[in-house]
């Protein structure tokens, strides 16, 4: 049996909830959770924010923990290795995507916690291929984030290939953007945060080079054709025009957070300047193994609140509120 926190419909407070996952598979494996990252997406979810969400939700798709146990097919992990579980629990290994190592676009790929049970849990099942082995210089009391905020902001570093010289530009400083900064400033970009004067200093801290005020539009303006990237991490609709203008010819506004709200983009923006609007998911589980080998080279680690797993629900509203700085992470067990 497996010991979990669910909620049992939307927007429901997370209760203890046991199920029997069943028979191991032989291409699964079972995670002893020791930790598992808090994220906007857990909300989402819980609140059925996407309309996809299927109760009971077990939440938490930024899992470290141990190997416990392996199905009879799983040759490549070993009982008791430390391994992380992100936004994907499993691929279908048959598709142009998969077959490409590009299994993060399958289209039936298994969300960790749409349909599945994740690591809000004493343990978790997922396929053995979307299990990523986490380097033994990586604190894994804070490695969670990294599997999904991490990896968000690092795959579009590998799939558009950003030049160590590239000027880039990161649009929110909050869970996503206090990554990026510090997989970008490692990269060896010149990093601009676009952020409120209050957390200037922080940005300034964490990698970047030069802060804008994203409130202040005459700054903003002022910055025209300066980035060759601009990395969106927030979830709210901006004056995405005056953004593209600060892109210089053949530039790319990319976009790894999920606002809802239609994109309004003048398109002479785009021809005239040959400029570029696109978005990308969590990596592959290869793009996420370089990404984990970079951040211990570079002693990248996400800045955390550490809450006891039976205080989910504190954790939860903290994250409501906006107070978290900048990720959550639940310990298993406490």
């Amino acid at each position: 049996m497996i010991n979990a926190y669910a909620a049992h419909e939307a927007g429901g407070e997370l209760k203890p909830f046991t199920y029997d996952p069943g028979e191991l598979r032989p291409h699964e494996v079972e995670i002893d959770v020791l930790y598992c990252g808090l994220c906007h997406s857990d909300l989402s979810v819980i609140e059925d924010e996407w309309g996809m969400s299927e109760f009971p939700v077990v939440p938490g798709h930024e899992v470290v923990g141990r190997i416990g146990q392996l199905g009879d097919q799983v040759t490549h992990l070993d009982k008791g290795q430390l391994v992380g579980l992100g936004w994907h629990a499993g691929y279908c290994g048959h598709c142009h995507s998969c077959n490409s190592g590009k299994q993060n676009l399958c289209g039936e790929a298994q969300p960790t916690i749409i349909g599945h049970h994740g690591g809000f849990a004493d343990k978790v099942r997922a396929e053995a291929a979307s299990v990523v082995p986490i380097p033994d210089s990586i604190d894994p009391s804070v490695a969670g984030p990294l599997f999904c905020a991490g990896i968000t902001v690092f795959n579009p570093l590998v799939q558009f290939d950003i030049k160590p010289n590239s000027h880039v530009a990161v649009v929110g400083i909050g869970g996503l953007g206090h990554l990026a900064l510090q997989f970008l400033h490692a990269w060896g970009c010149e990093v601009t945060a676009f952020t409120s004067d209050a957390k200037r200093n922080e940005a300034l801290e964490l990698g970047a080079d030069h802060t804008l005020n994203s409130r202040d539009e005459d700054a903003v303006a002022e910055a025209a054709g300066r980035f060759d990237m601009i990395l969106s991490t927030v979830s709210v609709k901006l004056d995405w025009n005056l953004y593209l203008s600060t892109l210089k010819a053949g530039g790319r506004l990319h976009f790894v957070g999920a606002t809802t709200e239609p994109l309004d983009i003048n398109v002479f923006q785009l021809i005239l300047a040959q400029r570029e609007v696109s978005g990308s998911p969590v990596g592959s589980p290869t793009t996420i193994a370089e990404m984990l080998e970079f951040a211990a080279r570079h002693k990248i680690a996400p800045r955390v609140e550490r809450f006891p797993m039976s205080r989910v629900n504190d954790a939860l509203e903290r994250l409501k509120n906006g107070d978290v700085r900048y990720r959550v992470v639940l310990e298993a067990g406490k």
